[in-house]
């Protein structure tokens, strides 16, 4: 199993605030798509997938209306 650092930013739909909230996590998993649906398992997602020069994966997430972010960085 792979094993990744996760950062986890929610957007503020608030016009005049541009901070967010992050949250960063170590994780395991041999399938970052499926563990994104399961994460929003009870909400209405969309998300398109990147993955950067440097092999990070990201996850670009509309959520129940919400912009999200999420990316995986491998730890090796």
């Amino acid at each position: 199993m792979k094993s990744y650092e996760t950062v986890w930013e929610i957007y503020n739909k608030c016009a005049n605030n541009q901070m967010r909230d992050i949250f960063i996590d170590e994780i395991e998993t041999e399938d970052t798509d499926a563990y994104v649906r399961n994460k929003f398992k009870d909400k209405e997602i969309t998300f398109e997938k990147t993955v950067l020069e440097n092999g990070t994966i990201v996850y670009d997430i509309t959520a129940t209306g919400m912009k999200e972010r999420l990316s995986f960085t491998e730890i090796e």
